[in-house]
């Protein structure tokens, strides 16, 4: 087992862990660290036992408040599963007919007229374009 020394509160600890921990030993370590620093901060030099115990507490109360959010949070997303999963049970809704009201007979014989009529006036009006220009070029 490798021995790993940690720092917490100014003072070291030889502590051993299995093979391939130690990152994470000091990684738990330097939170405890940083407890213990507050604690210092705001009270001072304290014996190492109650340091090391209140520390703990801290980071304890903080681990029972993030374990109530992760609980919570597991509960909201089993009920958003229970939600989606009643939504996909849902059959699809039946396309909805709309039936468009034909056009009478009389407007589409209206419309053909008024475009015949408007490709007659086009084409007169190419054949007199055409006419002018025939005579200014001679």
């Amino acid at each position: 087992m490798p021995d790993v020394t940690i720092q917490i509160g100014g003072r070291s600890f030889e502590v051993s862990c299995q093979p391939g921990e130690e990152s994470f030993l000091q990684s738990a370590a330097r939170m405890l660290d940083d407890e213990a620093q507050v604690l210092s901060d705001h009270i001072g030099r304290i014996p190492e036992a109650r340091m090391l115990l209140m520390a703990g507490l801290l980071l304890a109360d903080k681990t029972a408040a993030i374990e109530n959010k992760i609980k919570k949070i597991e509960a909201e997303l089993a009920e958003a599963q229970a939600e989606v999963e009643t939504l996909r049970s849902i059959p699809a809704p039946e396309p909805k007919r709309i039936e468009v009201a034909a056009v009478p007979t009389i407007v589409i014989d209206a419309l053909a007229e008024l475009a015949a009529r408007a490709e007659a006036v086009a084409a007169d009006i190419e054949e007199r374009a055409a006419a002018l220009m025939a005579q200014d070029i001679s």
